[in-house]
């Protein structure tokens, strides 16, 4: 995820405050999702599988029209379920085209259809009003956030549900196809490739469809005054892959940088296997939020965007992207994996090699903030972006190199990437996987290094 101020180094983002805040609205106990940190968020009673999502967004007046409707599986007779959506007004609710029952409880909204749902169903949802942007207490922000001819949408932890009621919680991946109409003249970016752009009159329709299976809070929206480019950046596997960039007019991407993009993407598949998407490319966008975001196949950067961050981002496409955490707690698999990616890349261009990072963050003192928490044991979600989860994390992985040595790892990083391509994974997994490659016990090293407050010994 982010770099920037909730990148490398900074334990920023609170949480808490944000969600928990909406708990004593709650008429009732929710029920419990599949996430440790956000209990209840998230409805492990079905299955999302593809949300398709219908904006009409107002720039001048910052207000949204919209209508999203869900395709998901229930495993078991379902009488009622939720979404996650926080502001807007409801106005309807449909389950497989008849009106349901619904009411609003903190930030879910309960669905009751006419006649109880099992195995595949459809709701949709027609909601209006202005979404709400969250600031954080480090003056970070996320949810639907207005910029200066537009806005951009941003969901790392918490913030899809200001704007599409979903099952929101990482461990429920789906598809999405966006239908955005804007003011002509303004343009609409989504994640995924530009299926169609129509115009009628005074509005034009921008149709982008995800079809790889994406976390919630991995979509984006960005509405604005934007340069666009489009090209296409070679495989190593020798297939194109389109590349379309958007940047505000006041802020716009150098052709260097634009250059960078696609070597860094090459960069990554050397490493670990083909891109796993369908298009990529960059948002860059005059939003003052406070952090970079690996927003899936289009990362958004505010203002600019600088290497380093780009190769982050990139790296986030195989972790975290397409392989994505099941709990929040296992943030690290993502974020450690970028951040020694970013590692990689200072050691290929002549910089300090892994080695060198790790022996420079061993030897700082114990009060060195990367020490603690844990990276999978934190109890406050201020600490989700926290150091550890990044510093610690990529610490890991280089102390697992150094176990088993370079030919393992570099195999590991390809295996751990092809078994849980769009899936969803657990640092259980990850252990599993690695024993798997080279025939060690490693339980006790990832302990050492996930699960201990403090500096490992003996390394």
């Amino acid at each position: 995820m982010p770099s920037l101020l909730r990148g490398r180094l900074a334990p920023l983002l609170a949480v808490v405050p944000l969600v928990l805040a909406l708990v004593p609205a709650l008429g009732a106990p929710a029920a419990a999702g599949p996430d440790t940190l956000f209990p209840r968020l998230g409805d492990a009673s079905y299955d999302a599988r593809h949300y398709d999502v219908r904006l009409r967004y107002d720039p001048s007046t910052n207000r949204l029209r919209a209508r999203t409707s869900l395709r998901a599986v229930a495993p078991t007779r379902l009488t009622s379920f939720q979404l996650d959506l926080v502001g807007m007004r409801v106005t309807s609710v449909r389950v497989g085209g008849a009106k349901a029952r619904w009411r609003r409880s903190g930030q879910q909204l309960v669905v009751t259809p006419r006649r109880p749902v099992e195995g595949r169903f459809s709701v949709t949802v027609a909601y209006r009003g202005v979404p709400r942007t969250y600031r954080d207490p480090d003056g970070s922000r996320e949810g639907w956030v207005r910029t200066g001819d537009g806005a951009i949408a941003l969901g790392e932890p918490v913030g899809t549900m200001t704007w599409i009621p979903s099952d929101n919680t990482p461990g429920d991946k789906a598809s999405y196809t966006y239908r955005i109409t804007v003011p002509t003249g303004t343009t609409a970016v989504a994640n995924g490739d530009l299926a169609r752009r129509a115009t009628h009159g005074r509005r034009t329709t921008w149709t982008w469809r995800a079809r790889d299976p994406m976390a919630t809070y991995l979509a984006m929206v960005a509405i604005g005054r934007f340069r666009g480019y489009h090209s296409t950046a070679r495989s190593v596997t020798g297939r194109r892959i389109p590349v379309w960039t958007f940047a505000d007019r006041d802020h716009d991407v150098p052709r260097s940088v634009r250059r960078t993009l696609p070597r860094a993407l090459r960069f990554a598949e050397r490493l670990f296997g083909p891109y796993p998407f369908t298009s990529t490319g960059m948002v860059v966008d005059d939003a003052d939020v406070g952090y970079a975001l690996e927003t899936q196949t289009r990362p958004f950067y505010p203002f600019a965007v600088d290497t380093v961050t780009l190769v982050h981002e990139m790296a986030h496409q195989w972790f975290g992207n397409s392989v994505t955490v099941r709990d929040w707690h296992d943030l690290w698999l993502a974020e450690g994996f970028a951040t020694y990616t970013e590692w990689l890349w200072e050691a290929r261009r002549g910089g300090r090699t892994p080695a060198q990072q790790f022996d420079s963050l061993y030897a700082q003192p114990a009060s060195a903030r990367w020490w603690s928490p844990a990276p999978t044991e934190f109890t406050d979600s201020r600490d989700l972006f926290g150091a550890p989860v990044y510093q610690r994390g990529a610490m890991t992985l280089q102390a697992l190199r150094e176990r088993i040595g370079d030919a393992d790892f570099f195999a590991f990083l390809k295996i751990w990437a092809r078994t849980y391509r769009h899936g969803n994974a657990t640092t259980a997994d990850l252990v599993r996987v690695a024993e798997q490659v080279s025939g060690q016990q490693l339980d006790q090293l990832f302990a050492d290094w996930l699960e201990l407050d403090g500096r490992p010994a003996g390394y």
